[in-house]
């Protein structure tokens, strides 16, 4: 699956960008229709774009919430719970065999809370950051995002630390090592 190409932009546009490319993946796989390793590379994308996404989010969006919003701990502590949840269900399904029939289900839970995850970030969050940063704030929490997700793992580490300054200095050596595995078993970035 190709890569659309990235755009410079602020915050929201970035991080609303990358929830169109994985709704577009969602719906490929529901179409169904695929080979079993055709289902297993496009879920292997959607785990790395969701995990690169998720730690872009964690280094960035969320420590901006609880800075600039009055109740920012309590929305980026329910933000990371979501992830959280999430990276275990990918975690599962990264050590599944595809044919498996539990498969197939904890895609589709992996969806629907991947699309309410992100239909309350663009309802609430995303308005509410862009109310309370002017411009050159959010352009700047932008390009971090798009840095982070550069050097961010690709796969799911339910155990690893989600603020920071930790998950800032540990996410990249993660993403070392995880892409050095993808290069070794051939799996799809």
């Amino acid at each position: 699956m190709a890569r659309a190409t990235r755009h410079t932009g602020d915050i929201v546009d970035v991080l609303t960008t990358d929830h169109r490319e994985v709704e577009q993946a969602f719906a490929d796989y529901e179409r169904g229709g695929l080979s079993d390793e055709q289902r297993r590379s496009l879920a292997d994308h959607i785990i790395t774009e969701l995990v690169r996404h998720s730690v872009a989010e964690e280094q960035y969006l969320y420590p901006a919430a609880r800075e600039k919003l009055s109740d920012g701990d309590e929305v980026a502590d329910k933000e990371l719970r979501e992830h959280a949840e999430a990276e275990e269900v990918m975690k599962q399904l990264e050590g599944m065999d595809v044919t498996d029939a539990e498969f197939d289900r904890l895609m589709g839970r992996l969806i629907r809370d991947i699309r309410h995850h992100v239909e309350e970030e663009e309802r609430d969050l995303f308005p509410r950051l862009q109310e309370v940063c002017n411009a050159d704030e959010l352009m700047d929490l932008g390009n971090k995002i798009q840095m982070a997700k550069k050097v961010a793992p690709t796969r799911p580490h339910p155990s690893a630390p989600d603020r920071p300054p930790a998950n800032l200095i540990l996410d990249p050596g993660a993403g070392m090592i995880d892409r050095v595995r993808d290069a070794l078993s051939g799996r799809n970035r």
